[in-house]
């Protein structure tokens, strides 16, 4: 059978000021087939969203193919529609008003598009709110009518950008509940579903396929196939082995880092990596649940599924902090398991003042761009400098806000730290406290 929609080696990357690009997307290669649902997982700032815009034909590939039913999209089509993330309603017009926007927008005849509109109102269970106005719902009404408007222009493919991730856990899992038994009872000519999500579970609940995404750039790192029917209980032993299988192809390093003899590697970073944006104080808390004294060696290592659950983190919370242990080599990652090392139970047993200084000491050494800002004060005549200097060299790496991120969280850290000092005021870099 023919994909629905087929991408070929797709790639994009967005200009910079200086006339490097920003390389978001490499190497895409990928077929949605009839009757699947599709999970996209994995880290924020991996490129997930704009390969789904891509697929909704909103932004351009800068190079590689896209077909709907085997011709090229070079823009919105019909038959393709989109949930996004933050509602997107327009809040002057009613709930059967903004339903009927799209079938507006294909020229449908009044009458007609009252009643799809109407039909899928009553599909996606908003039926009574027909006249209320955005403002009225709540924030799971709200997408709600997202989600009916965009399946009441009938799409054969259904794109969905983290619906569900700005509603509290039970209206998120009503809403998820309600949306698979439209799709399993096919009350909707709709064909396949390909929805982003940062949320493992709900990866497992929901798909028949899950894509596991690598960040800097974006690719396809592992797929999953899913053999389990609907519904899927997250209790139920297969679910949570799936889970946990997850957790390790999002874990696991490639076959190209392994070193030989199965010698642990930490992910050693450079000047341009994307530090995460966390706080000392959640690395520390972490570390503390880890690797505090008590248990003996063995318990020390823990199943990131299971730290997920009693920490009540998804993806977006848990894999920045685990990254940013691991690359400090306060914890090593591999296969779904999480534990510390020498260091860092050192720190999470340690007092506050030894903890600075053990956190300084790795810091230094293990963090590439505040060595560099260290070294720079040190060399400078009076020990200041602006960060105006440091952004335009992180900006040959990333656009102007993420390199004003990364700088805000490097200076932070070094902070704590003390390493270096920082005035808000004047925005001075120092080796001394500028007040």
């Amino acid at each position: 059978m023919d994909a629905l929609i087929k991408l070929e080696t797709i790639r994009k990357s967005f200009p910079k000021p200086d006339k490097q690009e920003l390389l978001v997307l490499e190497d895409i290669d990928l077929n949605l087939h009839e009757g699947e649902i599709v999970a996209l997982l994995g880290k924020s700032g991996s490129g997930k969203s704009t390969l789904l815009r891509i697929i909704a034909g909103l932004v351009e590939p800068s190079s590689g193919m896209l077909k709907y039913k085997n011709k090229p999209v070079r823009g919105p089509v019909q038959g393709i529609s989109m949930v996004f993330q933050h509602f997107a309603l327009m809040p002057w017009l009613t709930v059967l008003q903004n339903v009927e926007l799209g079938l507006e927008a294909q020229g449908i005849p009044r009458d007609e598009r009252r009643k799809r509109s109407l039909k899928a109102i009553d599909t996606i269970g908003l039926d009574g709110f027909e006249s209320a106005f955005p403002k009225e719902l709540s924030g799971g009404m709200r997408q709600r009518v997202g989600v009916a408007r965009a399946l009441v222009v009938n799409p054969d493919v259904l794109l969905m950008d983290e619906p569900f991730s700005a509603l509290d856990v039970l209206t998120a899992e009503n809403l998820r509940s309600d949306l698979l038994n439209v799709w399993q009872e096919k009350q909707t000519p709709l064909k396949c579903i390909l929805c982003v999500t940062h949320d493992i579970s709900e990866a497992a609940i929901i798909a028949d396929r899950i894509l596991v995404f690598d960040s800097d750039p974006g690719c396809i790192r592992t797929e999953i196939k899913v053999d389990l029917p609907h519904p899927r209980n997250e209790d139920d032993p297969k679910v949570k082995s799936l889970i946990d299988d997850i957790y390790t192809a999002m874990t696991s390093m490639k076959t190209d880092e392994r070193l030989v003899a199965a010698q642990y590697k930490h992910n050693d970073i450079d000047f341009g990596y994307r530090l995460p944006d966390i706080e000392v104080s959640e690395l520390t808390g972490l570390l503390e649940e880890i690797g505090s004294d008590g248990n003996e060696a063995d318990k020390k290592v823990h199943h990131l599924q299971d730290l997920a659950e009693s920490l009540h983190l998804d993806v977006d919370d848990l894999f920045p902090l685990i990254d940013a242990l691991d690359f400090m080599h306060f914890a090593r990652i591999d296969e779904g398991d999480i534990a510390p090392t020498p260091a860092g139970e050192k720190f999470a047993n340690a007092d506050i003042l030894e903890r600075k200084e053990i956190f300084a000491s790795h810091l230094l050494q293990y963090v590439p761009l505040a060595k560099y800002i260290r070294h720079k004060l040190d060399s400078a005549p009076n020990h200041r400098m602006n960060e105006e200097k440091f952004l335009d060299e992180l900006e040959q790496y990333f656009s102007e806000e993420e390199a004003k991120r990364v700088l805000t969280t490097a200076i932070e850290w070094a902070r704590y730290a003390e390493i270096f000092a920082y005035n808000v005021n004047n925005r001075v870099l120092s080796l001394e406290d500028p007040d």
